[in-house]
């Protein structure tokens, strides 16, 4: 059996992404696994975990990955550090027709690379295997009572990516104290609305139905966590399908704004396709414009779903004042301000957690596809280009968007 070389690359994205596919011991791992593979890792001075801790798992540091078969990284590589005829597995965001990395895709085309997009690996029944959604939830969630604290000025809460693990986060969540009758509604379950669940379920605070949301008074802090059919409704009244909302969001409404008025939070999970129609829009703010204090907006669909969110904010200056009166932007401390956190890289904050988390996944899910047998087509589905230039049949519909026409 010949051997494999499988190559993690120095992550070149500036600003920089602290990181990895794999983490060291995951890379030992997969040499006792599969026995013809070799690990070869890229030194670098960003990553989250040092280039000594793979030399102490015996995993061999490389200047080039000149040599290797197969290489994966986390975001976009660098057009620079493209080798030809080689398969490269990262988030190449070009699926959607993404403007800003056609250059990208024209390049691994020119350079007969095979592309494997993390973001389109799917099992038999279409369903995503991997990706770091449950770590944007966990960060997010975090950063959502840490924005209370600081709007409230009731306590205040350590930032995630001053934190030295998820172990340090779950430390600094019992400085968090809530008012009776708190309320934070999320929506969106998912891996992202999941791992939101893991951090709010860690605070004093009693998950309740949505009904019970709506009806009922509470004498502690509350939270309700909504599923599609919760918050949209069909136009004509008839029953709600959630296939059909899907395929068809423009015959449904959004009846968001009954919850509005109950919530002093509310933390957006969930996935929103430009069809559907908006989830919160500016008049239903304006109708209510005293008791929501923070939108903590994981999904963070800039000028999307959610009225405020109207810029991506970042790591270390999280979070921005929304006013719903003038729909601009203001110091988040004002009194008419709505405080928002929407970072749109979350698990960046967390990173060794968030690549172990992921590594996890890719022994789990997609390791055994391709170094052994794929019945379900995992990689295959997956490859956007192959090795002789081409777009795959699943990506012919990128063509127009390769040759500049889209």
């Amino acid at each position: 059996m010949s051997t494999i070389k499988l190559g993690i690359i120095r992550e070149g994205k500036v600003p920089p992404d602290f990181r990895v596919p794999l983490t060291p011991k995951q890379c030992k791992t997969i040499e006792t696994i599969y026995p013809n593979v070799k690990v070869q890792v890229q030194r670098s001075p960003i990553r989250t975990f040092k280039d000594s801790e793979y030399a102490e798992q015996g995993i061999e540091l490389v200047d080039s990955l000149q040599d290797c078969d197969i290489i994966f990284g986390v975001k976009e590589v660098q057009i620079a550090d493209l080798i030809q005829n080689k398969t490269f597995v990262f988030f190449s965001h070009t699926i959607k027709k993404q403007p800003y990395n056609r250059a990208l895709l024209q390049a691994i085309l020119d350079k007969k690379i095979r592309l494997i997009d993390y973001e389109v690996l799917k099992d038999k029944n279409n369903i995503r295997i991997i990706g770091f959604g449950r770590y944007a939830g966990i960060v997010g969630c975090y950063n959502a009572f840490l924005t209370y604290g600081l709007k409230s000025g009731t306590f205040e809460l350590k930032p995630a990516h001053l934190c030295h693990d998820r172990k340090e986060v779950e430390e600094e969540l019992k400085k968090v104290v809530l008012p009776n009758n708190f309320r934070v509604v999320m929506t969106g379950f998912g891996r992202v609305g999941h791992g939101a669940k893991e951090i709010i379920d860690l605070l004093p605070i009693k998950e309740v139905s949505p009904e019970e949301y709506l009806s009922n008074e509470f004498n502690e802090p509350v939270y309700t966590q909504l599923e599609v059919e919760d918050y949209y409704a069909r136009l004509d009244g008839s029953a709600f399908l959630k296939k059909e909302f899907y395929t068809h969001p423009e015959l449904f409404k959004s009846t968001f704004d009954r919850y509005v008025p109950l919530s002093d939070m509310y933390i957006p999970c969930h996935f929103w396709s430009s069809k559907a129609p908006v989830i919160l829009p500016n008049n239903v703010l304006l109708e209510n414009p005293r008791r929501l204090k923070v939108i903590a907006d994981v999904s963070c669909d800039v000028n999307g779903p959610i009225a405020s969110t109207i810029r991506s904010s970042k790591i270390g200056d999280s979070i921005y004042g929304y006013n719903p009166e003038t729909q601009a932007e203001v110091d988040f401390s004002d009194e008419n301000a709505i405080a928002v956190m929407a970072v749109d890289n979350l698990p960046c904050e967390l990173p060794k957690d968030a690549s172990e988390d992921f590594g996890n996944e890719l022994l789990k899910n997609v390791l055994p596809a391709l170094f052994g047998e794929d019945p379900d087509r995992i990689i295959e589905r997956a490859s956007e280009t192959n090795l002789n230039g081409e777009l795959t049949a699943e990506f012919k519909y990128l063509e127009d968007y390769v040759f500049g026409i889209a």
